[in-house]
């Protein structure tokens, strides 16, 4: 299930993107909850009391409270950089000043199937991508963590350090098992170490930096592979 919003003053606009949402659901076999809003503040108050969303269409002309001024509240306001931004309007002109917001794809009007469709396809790989999670054992216990949120692991004997950006666990295992269940965005640096590579703050030829302030070593024999990885993943 996806929870999807849109937000434009035109009915028409608002009509035509939930028709074509539904289309779109319907052929991808998805469930999508839609809801629209004719107005930035009922946007904006959705948000500011808990509201959800996955994906939002925003005009940016609107009346009172405008596209890119919600799109800053959103962003910086309620500190949420997971909701997939899609900007709508009838101008092509807007391109700088969208740039503070990270949108995901701006769209001029009129908006057809297919740009919606496109837009829809990659918010929804990027999604999912964030959605795909590690397990492990501690005890008789199972639990699942999102990849996205993971920092690093790191190697202490017959046990495995896991470090995330909400605590740190421990579980029995084996770096090269690890990382043959994790994405591409990990990467091992040592035999005893695998980072997420969008969790580095510094890199240097010998060690990584993580966001945690970690500093872990690289091997020698793995210098090349991990500064190539790195640098491709900037």
């Amino acid at each position: 299930m996806y929870e999807i919003g849109i937000c434009d003053d035109g009915e028409n606009t608002c009509s035509l993107l939930e028709k074509y949402l539904l289309k779109y659901a319907k052929e991808k076999s998805i469930q999508l909850e839609i809801k629209i809003w004719y107005t930035g503040e009922g946007l904006r108050d959705y948000l500011s009391n808990s509201g959800h969303l996955d994906i939002l269409f925003l005009d940016i002309e609107l009346y009172k409270l405008s596209g890119i001024e919600l799109g800053h509240f959103i962003r910086y306001k309620l500190d949420n950089m997971g909701m997939q931004l899609i900007y709508i309007s009838g101008k092509s002109s807007y391109a700088m000043q969208l740039f503070k917001t990270q949108p995901l794809e701006f769209l001029v009007k009129p908006i057809t199937f297919e740009q919606m469709t496109e837009s829809m396809n990659l918010a929804i790989k990027i999604i999912r991508k964030k959605q795909e999670r590690f397990e492990f054992q501690q005890g008789k216990d199972h639990y699942y963590v999102s990849q996205s949120d993971i920092i690093c692991f790191e190697s202490q004997g017959r046990k495995i350090r896991l470090v995330t950006t909400d605590g740190i666990y421990e579980f029995y295992g084996r770096i090269k098992d690890v990382i043959k269940i994790l994405s591409d965005d990990f990467m091992i640096i040592h035999q005893s170490y695998i980072i997420n590579k969008a969790h580095v703050r510094h890199y240097a030829y010998e060690t990584v930096e993580m966001e945690n302030g970690d500093v872990l070593t690289i091997s020698q024999n793995l210098r090349k592979q991990v500064r190539d990885g790195i640098l491709r993943s900037r």
